[in-house]
């Protein structure tokens, strides 16, 4: 698949669009944040 047809998602905290990853893979339905960053600052 390349890059530019990947699924994308918009995080929850930051706000800014992030692209699939393969170790999303079996979850990405589940992804909420673009990083373990954002998802420790949640608040």
């Amino acid at each position: 698949m390349k890059k530019r047809h990947l699924p994308q998602k918009i995080c929850v905290v930051c706000e800014r669009p992030f692209s699939w990853r393969k170790k999303w893979e079996k979850n990405w339905g589940e992804v909420k944040y673009c990083s373990e960053r954002c998802r420790r600052n949640k608040n």
